[in-house]
């Protein structure tokens, strides 16, 4: 298993993404929350297809912060089902990771 993982999710605005990213790397639940957006997404939600802008997270986190930062974001999120999403990172920069590793415990 990865030491390491990235965590994905969107929000519908600009504000709500910084908001997010802001709690997460505050709660030390991630090293660094990168905001990429407006981005345009297209999903079938309450039987009909929606064609919205969203705003992604991309949280880089330690694997054993995983389970906590998942329920960050379901508590701190608008959506009723918020993506959430992870991704091993299988390799790196040992120097990146390390602080990666570091800026994910808790103060």
């Amino acid at each position: 298993m990865a030491e390491h993982s990235t965590v994905i999710t969107t929000t519908d605005t600009e504000d709500a993404a910084a908001e997010l990213a802001r709690s997460i790397v505050g709660a030390r639940l991630a090293a660094c929350v990168q905001v990429v957006g407006p981005i345009r997404s297209f999903y079938h939600w309450q039987g009909s297809v929606h064609d919205e802008r969203e705003w992604q997270c991309w949280a880089k986190t330690s694997a054993d912060r995983v389970a906590a930062l998942r329920d960050h974001i379901a508590a701190h999120h608008s959506y009723d089902v918020p993506e959430i999403i992870v991704l091993p990172i299988v390799d790196g920069s040992p120097d990146y990771l390390r602080w990666l590793t570091a800026e994910t415990r808790p103060a």
